[in-house]
C-alpha cells in the first residue's frame, strides 16, 4: 500500500497518511461511547491497510457540529466528519462528491431515499451514516382499559383520544410543536395529510392546501377539543413528551426507536403502528439521517475513499446499527437486519424506511427555514390560529432564503 501511495503525489509522498475523523457520540455512557466503536473499526482497517492511519475524535451531539464548523473556519478541516448537516460545506465546494470516493458497489448499496437526501443539485455529497423513522406509539394498558384499538385514520385517532380523555388520561395525544424538534412533528403530520415541505420538483411548498388543511384539522379536532394535554403544543418539546409517555401520562404520540428503551426502562407497556393518515395509514412516514462527508482540504481522497468503503461494509454497518438500535443506511445491512430482527420492535421501523421522506437537507436554506418552523408552527394550532396565514409566512421566508443562496 505504501508503494501505491508513493506514486499518488501530494500528501502521500512522505509515506504514511493519517486520516482525521470527527464523529458524533451515539452512546449514553462511557461504556458504549461511539469512540469504542470507531477505535475498534479504525484498528481493523489499519491492519488491512498499512500506510493509512485513522485518528478519531468523538464529540457529543451538543458540540460536534460546532466543533467541525470551527475547524473548517480555521482552515483545519478534518478529512472526514460524521455530523448532522453537509449542505453548507457542499455549497462552499469543500467536499468531495460521493462518486469520487466510494466504489460503485458501496454507493449503490445506500437506500434510495437516503441517497437522494444527500444530494445538492443532483450530486451526492452527503453519505448517510445512521437513520431512523417514526411510528405512532400508544400505551397498551390505557388502550386496554378503555377497550380501544390503535388508530389507522385521523378520525379513529380523535375518537381514541376522546375516549382516553373521558377516562382521565392527562395527555391523550402529545403534540410537541415546541422548538426542540418542531420540524419533525410538523413533517409527520404534513405527510399524513398528503403534503410535505416540498413539491414533486423539490421547491418549498409549505403553504400548500394539504398542509393548511392538516393544521386546521389539528387545531379544531385535537387541540381545540382539549385532547393534547395542559401544555400548549407550541410550548411542548419532544423530550418533555417522551418523558411524560414514559411516566404513563400519554395515550399516544409519534416516536422513534429511542423511546422504546425509555418506556421499557420505566416499565411502561406500549405498542407501535404506522402513522394514521386522513382515511387510513399514511402513504409515507418521516425519515431522518445523520451524515458522513469528506473534506477536500488535505487531499486524501483515495485514502478516505478506501476507509469509507470499509466503514460501509455490511458487517460494520450492522455492528453500528445493532449497538445503538438505529436503522442501517444500506440495502445489504437492512436485509440482514430484517432477517435477523424483522420480528422485533425495531423491525417495524425498518419496514417504514424504504418509503420514508426526509427533511430537504440538501438545501442550504433549510437551517434558516427549520428555525422559522420552530418559532412559528405552534401558532397554526393555537386558539384562533390561522394555519393559512402562518404557513404562508413560513413559505415566504423559505423562498426568500432559497433565493438568497
Amino acid at each position: 500500500m505504501a508503494g501505491v501511495l508513493a506514486g499518488c503525489g501530494g500528501p502521500g509522498d512522505s509515506g504514511d497518511v493519517t486520516l482525521k475523523l470527527v464523529a458524533a457520540d451515539y452512546g449514553d455512557s462511557a461504556a458504549n461511547s461511539s469512540k469504542k466503536y470507531w477505535d475498534k473499526l479504525a484498528r481493523g482497517f489499519e491492519k488491512e491497510n498499512p500506510g493509512i492511519k485513522v485518528d478519531v475524535t468523538v464529540h457529543s451531539w451538543n458540540d460536534v457540529d460546532r466543533e467541525v464548523k470551527e475547524m473548517v473556519k480555521k482552515g483545519e478541516a478534518p478529512d472526514l466528519a460524521q455530523i448532522g448537516a453537509y449542505a453548507d460545506y457542499a455549497a462552499q465546494d469543500k467536499l468531495y462528491e460521493a462518486d469520487e470516493l466510494l466504489s460503485i458497489a458501496t454507493q449503490a448499496d445506500f437506500l434510495a431515499p437516503l441517497s437522494r437526501a444527500g444530494e445538492v443539485n443532483r450530486i451526492q455529497y452527503g453519505m448517510p451514516f445512521a437513520s431512523s423513522t417514526r411510528l405512532l406509539f400508544y400505551n397498551t394498558k390505557l388502550f386496554k382499559d378503555a377497550h380501544l384499538t390503535p388508530p389507522q385514520s385521523w378520525s379513529e385517532l380523535k375518537a381514541d383520544a376522546k375516549a382516553l380523555k373521558a377516562r382521565g388520561v392527562k395527555i391523550p395525544y402529545a403534540l410537541p410543536l415546541g422548538p426542540e424538534e418542531a420540524p419533525a412533528e410538523t413533517l409527520m403530520w404534513m405527510l399524513s395529510g398528503g403534503g410535505g415541505y416540498t413539491d414533486n420538483v423539490g421547491s418549498y411548498d409549505i403553504d400548500s392546501k394539504q398542509n393548511a388543511k392538516t393544521f386546521g384539522w389539528l387545531r379544531d379536532n385535537l387541540v381545540g377539543e382539549g385532547l393534547t394535554g395542559p401544555t400548549a403544543p407550541g410550548e411542548m418539546n419532544r423530550a418533555e413528551a417522551f418523558a411524560a409517555f414514559s411516566r404513563g401520562e400519554v395515550g399516544m404520540l409519534n416516536g422513534h426507536p429511542t423511546l422504546m428503551k425509555m418506556a421499557a426502562k420505566k416499565g411502561v407497556k406500549f405498542g407501535m403502528v404506522p402513522a394514521p393518515g386522513v382515511n387510513g395509514k399514511a402513504q409515507a412516514t418521516m425519515g431522518v439521517a445523520d451524515w458522513m462527508m469528506a473534506f477536500k482540504q488535505n487531499g486524501h481522497r483515495k485514502e478516505a475513499g478506501k476507509f469509507l468503503d470499509y466503514v460501509y461494509s455490511k458487517k460494520n454497518v450492522l455492528d453500528f446499527s445493532n449497538e445503538y438500535d438505529i436503522l442501517p443506511v444500506t440495502t445489504s445491512a437492512s436485509q440482514a437486519m430484517a432477517k435477523d430482527r424483522g420480528h422485533t420492535e425495531l423491525g417495524k421501523f425498518l419496514d417504514e424506511l424504504p418509503t420514508s421522506q426526509l427533511y430537504p437537507v440538501g438545501k442550504t436554506s433549510w437551517a434558516e427555514v427549520s428555525a422559522q418552523i420552530k418559532k412559528d408552527i405552534g401558532k397554526t394550532v393555537a386558539q384562533g390560529g390561522n394555519p393559512d396565514s402562518v404557513l404562508k409566512g413560513i413559505q415566504n421566508r423559505a423562498v426568500a432564503a432559497e433565493n438568497a443562496e
